[in-house]
Order: C-alpha cells, then sequence, then structure tokens
C-alpha cells in the first residue's frame, strides 16, 4: 500500500508570504519520503469544519502548478475539483497543462461540488444537486473529448456546448491524465466510477464501509462492462493518529484495509504546516504500509 499527502490547511504562522517556502518544503519533504501523490483542496473558502471559513485558502490549479516546478516524481491533482467552479473546457485545458508542465504527473481529481457558502459568497452557480450530477458526467464526457486528438469537433450536451474541443498541446499522459472520481454515493457517484473513472477516493469511516463500497463498484462495474480491476482505489484517512503522529495507531487503523486492494491510503490531517511533520511521521509511515500485506 502506498501513501499520499493531502493539504488542506493554509494559515501558516508566518502568514501569507511564507506559504510559498513552505509548500516547496512540503513538496521536497513528500519526495524525501516517499509519497506518491501529493493533493490540495480545490475550493474558495476554507471548510467551516475544519475551522472557519475565512481561514486562508489557496487556489487549487496555481498551487499544483507551484508544486510541479518544486518536485519531479509524486503525482499531483486536487482531491476533488468542484465541477461547479470551472466551465469544463477550462478545466480540461487547466489540467492538460498541469500534466505538460509537470511531466506526465498530473490527475484530475473530480466530483459534484457540496460547499454552497463559498458559491453564493462569490457568485458562483450552485444548481441542486441533481443537476450538479449531471454537470458533472457531462463535464467527464467533455474532458475525455478534448483528450482525444481524433475529436476535435463540436459537444453538445445538456448543459454545455461546445463548437470545438481543441487542446494543444496534448497531455503527455497516455492515454490522458488520471481521472480520479471522489466520493461514495451509490447510485450516482460510483456509477461514473465505473463509468468514466481511472481511479476513486472514498473516505475511511471503516474497512466494513468501505468494503461496501468496492462491492458497489463492481456490481456499476459488471453493469457497464467495466473491468474492476483496472480503477485504482484510493482512501482518505483524517483519523488522529496521522496528526498525532501515532504511527502504532496509524498502522493498526489502516491494516484493516490491507485486504481490500486499496493503492493509495491518503493523509489529509488538520495541520497547518506539513513539511515537518512528513519528515517525522510519513517518511515512517511510507515504510510501515510497505511492510503490511
Amino acid at each position: 500500500m502506498r501513501v499520499g499527502v493531502h493539504i488542506n490547511r493554509f494559515d501558516h504562522s508566518g502568514g501569507g508570504p511564507a506559504l510559498g517556502a513552505e509548500l516547496a518544503a512540503a513538496g521536497a519533504a513528500a519526495e524525501a519520503a516517499g509519497v506518491s501523490w501529493l493533493s490540495v483542496m480545490d475550493h474558495y473558502f476554507q471548510m467551516e469544519f475544519n475551522d472557519r471559513a475565512e481561514d486562508p485558502m489557496l487556489e487549487a490549479y496555481t498551487t499544483l502548478g507551484y508544486l510541479a516546478a518544486h518536485t519531479s516524481t509524486v503525482r499531483l491533482g486536487a482531491l476533488v475539483t468542484g465541477v461547479t467552479y470551472r466551465h469544463p473546457g477550462l478545466l480540461a485545458k487547466i489540467a492538460t497543462t498541469l500534466d505538460v508542465l509537470s511531466g506526465g504527473r498530473a490527475t484530475l481529481g473530480i466530483g459534484a461540488a457540496w460547499y454552497g457558502r463559498e458559491h453564493e459568497g462569490l457568485g458562483v452557480l450552485f444548481p441542486p444537486v441533481a443537476e450538479r450530477f449531471e454537470r458533472l458526467e457531462e463535464t467527464l464526457r467533455i474532458c475525455l473529448q478534448m483528450w482525444d486528438p481524433q475529436n476535435n469537433g463540436p459537444f453538445e450536451g445538456k448543459h454545455y456546448r461546445l463548437t470545438e474541443t481543441l487542446c494543444v498541446p496534448a497531455p503527455v499522459s497516455a492515454p490522458h491524465p488520471e481521472i480520479m472520481i471522489g466520493g461514495g454515493g451509490e447510485k450516482k457517484t460510483l456509477r461514473l466510477v465505473a463509468r468514466y473513472g481511472d481511479a476513486c477516493n472514498l473516505f475511511t469511516t471503516s474497512p466494513e464501509e468501505v468494503r461496501h463500497k468496492l462491492d458497489v463498484l463492481r456490481g456499476h462495474c459488471d453493469t457497464e462492462g467495466r473491468d474492476y480491476d483496472t480503477i485504482r482505489k484510493t482512501v482518505a484517512y483524517s483519523g488522529d493518529p496521522a496528526t498525532q503522529s501515532d504511527l502504532d495507531a496509524f498502522t493498526r487503523d489502516i491494516s484493516g484495509y490491507t485486504k481490500l486492494g486499496i493503492d493509495t491510503v491518503i493523509l489529509s490531517p488538520r495541520l497547518s504546516e506539513t513539511s515537518g511533520w512528513m519528515e517525522s511521521f510519513v517518511a515512517p509511515a511510507v515504510q510501515r504500509l510497505a511492510g503490511l500485506d
């Protein structure tokens, strides 16, 4: 099992001027620790359950571009890009640019969005949930069409209409950047994973719950004629042992997931400065998880 890290706080003790150096240090520490995945949140405001909406939040893809310039091996992505935040044609272009400039290390993590306050605050359309899922599926189709060099014609959907789907230069990743669909909704989200996803991201409520979600995903794969084993399975972990650097408790927590086919556990601690924590906790955690069977 591999280890990823999700950076979700930007309230550095040195304020905004210190964030660039801290992110560069975090990227270097992640690669030194053997981390395979590094992600940031895609939000306008900090999530209220993560403290306060008024806390610092960086724009995700600008931040990922900065991390691309300060790393060379780790895979990069927004853990869950909100489908409502960017027009799909622009999103495909942004993800392609990250992939090209990082040398093929981009993943398009995407989901249906949920944080109404930030949409209303900045005047961004926030449709009802059923429409957001319709837009998510159209966005996935548009991205795949834009990443197909043989198909640069129009796209006609219910919510989006593009007269051209040119995307030059093409992604470096072959056949295209990985698509990771986030969430565990059994009727819609996991069906979209089976139909379009290269990877899924689930939240670690318990091994039993994750096992159930994966069984649901397998059923959708059977319906869609998709090989379940071709989908990379990841889980997001925000348990106290990671934040408190309790390696033994963390190993006990994760051991229940080892036989479920999970490729990567993505650590998501609520920490403001992660570079030192990666050196002290993540590096030995990488070694521990590599030895689990």
